[in-house]
């Protein structure tokens, strides 16, 4: 099982939370049993300071990332986000999700677009303009 897509810490959130209508969790759950999930440590911090998770949402959260490859910051993705930061004005967390999908060559699964979009190069998918 590979890795393909970046989770953007929403794209978590709506998943485990069942936000999506059934074409977009049905699009997600190909996804999960296709390619193993990867988050940035960005994403990773942010979903554990979640305000409103319940002690269940923290333990599904915890389950989640424990499946996940997690994308810690090495030089080359810090490099990239200094560029990013640079050129897009995005603010330094998304600046590093971006970067770390960009480094890692994978694509970024986020509602986000609108930021996002500032970023030459990376590719996005937001399930929510999927289906």
């Amino acid at each position: 099982m590979g890795i393909k897509y970046l989770w953007d810490t929403n794209t978590v959130i709506y998943y485990l939370q069942k936000h999506f209508n059934e074409g977009q969790e049905k699009l997600i759950d190909n996804i999960i049993n296709e390619f193993q999930p990867a988050i940035s440590v960005i994403t990773e911090i942010e979903l554990l300071c979640w305000k409103t998770a319940t002690e269940s949402d923290l333990a599904i959260l915890q389950s989640f990332i424990a499946d996940c490859v997690v994308f810690g910051l090495k030089q080359d993705t810090k490099l990239k986000t200094v560029e990013i930061r640079k050129q897009s004005r995005l603010k330094l967390p998304d600046a590093v999700i971006a970067a770390t999908a960009l480094v890692n060559e994978l694509i970024l699964i986020s509602r986000n677009t609108s930021d996002f979009k500032k970023v030459m190069s990376l590719e996005l998918l937001d399930p929510f303009n999927q289906v």
